[in-house]
């Protein structure tokens, strides 16, 4: 929706305005999703059955309903991961990277490649074991670190060097 405009335009016009405005968003592979899930089953689902055995035997049968405690959150968190999953996306423009996570509080970071000091990817054996890798970003400013979690091997080390690239383009003229 634009405001201000008092003149029609066609819709080749308005669509071209926006294409050039707008950045091409990129969100993370399920893998990432698949692996917190996973994390918040064999967190929560032993933890209510420990905590059921236990009420059972020290306070009684109905103390051991506290058990089911552990399986609310479960059946909460389990869709808030994907709504959080789902609220993470990056895009690559002429001049910076945009990286847009949150679903109640919003953020945006927007990170200048010229401003770039190094770009690590990093793979934790679980992250190894589902295919992914993580993209830390580090600037001269703390504040605009960044991460990109969850990404494929290949578009983590494409990102990296991509990234690294426009750095140092960009901070040759500093």
């Amino acid at each position: 929706m634009e405001t201000g405009t008092t003149g029609a335009t066609g819709p080749a016009d308005g669509a071209e305005a926006r294409s050039e405005a707008e950045p091409v968003w990129t969100g993370l592979p399920p893998g990432l999703l698949n692996l917190r899930r996973l994390l918040l089953v064999l967190w929560l689902v032993p933890l209510a059955a420990a905590v059921g055995v236990l009420l059972w035997l020290f306070a009684g049968p109905a103390w051991a309903a506290l058990a089911l405690l552990p399986l609310a959150v479960l059946a909460w968190g389990w869709p808030m991961l994907g709504r959080n999953w789902r609220s993470w996306r990056y895009a690559e423009r002429a001049d910076d990277l945009l990286i847009s996570r949150g679903v109640l509080w919003r953020e945006e970071t927007i990170v200048p490649y010229g401003r770039m000091q190094l770009v690590e990817v990093t793979s934790g054996p679980l992250e190894r074991k589902f295919g992914l890798a993580s993209l830390q970003l580090h600037t001269a400013a703390a504040a605009t670190d960044a991460t990109i979690p969850g990404l494929a091997p290949a578009e983590a080390e494409r990102l990296r060097d991509r990234l690294t690239e426009l750095g140092e383009a960009r901070s040759a003229g500093l």
